[in-house]
């Protein structure tokens, strides 16, 4: 039997989900369509090092998603090219007819310590992370702005992802953490760029049991089928905060950073002005750095890096 919309929130909306073929993908793209959106699922079906390509992944979702009585179809092109990224928008305009949320996902790991980071493992990673979310970005945020120019009403959504890695720093993955580093930057950028085309861009720093994760959270066993129990690090619980920031009900949330992870939702502060000092003049070094560690005395403490002892 279909499962019912919660609340049909997303009704009508035509939402594009990448690397939609496993993990938190495959949940958003399940809640999307559960909440009344058509969705595009796109995944290259590659493994967890980006290595190999199948569409079986986004088919099955597709599947999953028909099965409930909804609509998708899926998408297997490599979104970290100008042509995938365009065949993206293109399906989903030529499949529904319109294009309301984009939700940036796809991405894999090559972890090493830096020594041991080969150039090749940095290219890969932030090439499916930080560029596999400028290009579809780009490409979406291209076909929005020429609709409000022709006059049309835009209300359009961007879900990035980002992670706890790039917020805070993860030891044994450096291209990890700065390609996820550089999503938020990206997200501020094109939240601030796109708002007057009536375009809203959101990032999430999710946790969850994924194939990216499985390592990291080997002790978080799932709650046994039938239990009842709350699996907490379920990639589903992560979902219904992307399904409303990807509906027109998250008006006026832009530019945002928000960390999910089980049952909880923390809105993520970033760079703030600390404590400051100002000579009115050059500083000698000596003077700078006294002016520093006085400074230092005062501030708030970074919270610790993932990893490090």
């Amino acid at each position: 039997m279909a499962a019912e919309p919660t609340s049909g929130i997303c009704a009508g909306r035509v939402v594009v989900v990448t690397g939609a073929g496993r993990g938190l993908g495959r949940a958003h793209a399940l809640a999307f369509a559960a909440e009344g959106a058509r969705v595009v699922v796109n995944d290259l079906g590659v493994g967890l090092d980006g290595s190999g390509a199948s569409g079986t992944p986004a088919g099955r979702v597709v599947e999953e998603i028909r099965a409930r009585g909804g609509e998708a179809v899926a998408h297997g092109g490599d979104i970290a090219t100008a042509e995938g990224a365009q065949s993206l928008v293109a399906v989903a305009l030529g499949s529904f007819g319109r294009l309301d949320t984009l939700v940036n996902n796809a991405g894999f790991l090559r972890d090493r310590m830096l020594v041991n980071l080969d150039e090749d493992d940095w290219d890969a990673v932030m090439r499916v992370h930080l560029k596999g979310h400028f290009l579809p970005l780009k490409h979406a945020a291209a076909h929005w702005r020429a609709e409000s120019k022709a006059g049309r009403e835009v209300a359009a959504r961007v879900v990035n992802t980002s992670s706890g890695a790039g917020l805070l720093g993860s030891v044994g993955q450096g291209n990890y953490s700065a390609a996820k580093a550089g999503i938020v930057g990206l997200t501020l950028v094109a939240a601030a760029e796109m708002s007057r085309y009536g375009v809203q861009v959101n990032a999430i720093a999710p946790a969850a049991r994924t194939r990216m994760t499985e390592q990291t959270f080997a002790d978080t066993m799932a709650a046994p089928p039938g239990s009842g129990a709350f699996d907490a690090m379920a990639p589903g619980n992560v979902s219904p905060l992307v399904v409303w920031l990807g509906s027109a009900a998250s008006a006026g949330v832009t530019g945002r950073v928000f960390e999910a992870e089980a049952g909880r939702i923390t809105v993520m502060e970033g760079w703030r002005p600390g404590p400051t000092a100002d000579k009115g003049a050059r500083w000698t070094p000596a003077e700078a750095g006294d002016a520093a560690l006085k400074l230092l005395e005062s501030a708030e403490r970074p919270q610790g890096v993932y990893g490090a002892r």
